[in-house]
């Protein structure tokens, strides 16, 4: 091999590496603070309270009868938190924040960013945070794979629904710290993953 074709498959194999150090690099950046409650795989960050049969299927976890709730174990005050999705049109389901009693989660004793597109009055439905704020015209989330992305700063809150802000910097202050709650309440639920990153 000359040693200008040996420099060309050197320099080749240089500008590999360091394109594949430089996109780690900035993928742990994107991902830096961010830890997974639910990869998929496990539910060890998680106490179930309820009788919903929640399961563990093809990289999600899964509910389709009973009534529940999956509680962190650790508790939370300001954070921002990614959760992947997916319902039929019949589900009831949420993400709850900041749960005050992790025995017995409600809408009163947490915030509840609400996945429900059939629920009768519809200002409190998928994408609004119920009894807090509302959402107009609301998003319908059954039958595709959704993403919440959600923040929770002191009294103030935000939540983007597959890119679309449907509260944005709505203020209140009745529930200042506690666990993250996902909710099964009817029709089919599925969680595929769920990341938290404290503030």
């Amino acid at each position: 091999m000359k040693s200008s074709t040996k420099h060309a498959a050197w320099l080749g194999t240089a500008l590999f590496v360091f394109a594949a150090a430089w996109a780690w690099q900035a993928l742990a950046q994107t991902d830096a603070g961010w830890t997974a409650l639910f990869d998929g795989k496990s539910l060890n960050n998680f106490n179930p309270i309820g009788n919903a049969d929640w399961k563990l299927e093809d990289g999600s976890v899964v509910a389709d009868k009973g009534t529940g709730f999956l509680v962190s174990k650790a508790t939370y005050t300001d954070f921002q938190i990614r959760a992947e999705f997916w319902v039929d049109e019949e589900a009831n389901s949420g993400v709850f924040l900041r749960c005050s009693d992790p025995s017995k989660v409600t809408a009163e004793n947490a915030y509840e960013v609400n996945i429900y597109d059939k629920r009768p009055e519809p200002s409190y439905g998928t994408g609004a945070i119920v009894n807090v704020a509302k959402v107009s015209p609301m998003p319908k989330a059954a039958g595709k794979w959704n993403t919440y992305e959600i923040t929770a700063k002191g009294d103030s809150f935000t939540v983007t629904l597959n890119g679309q802000k449907t509260v944005d910097g709505v203020h209140d202050s009745k529930h200042a710290s506690g666990p993250i709650a996902l909710q099964y309440a009817s029709g089919v639920v599925k969680f595929r993953k769920v990341e938290i990153k404290p503030l």
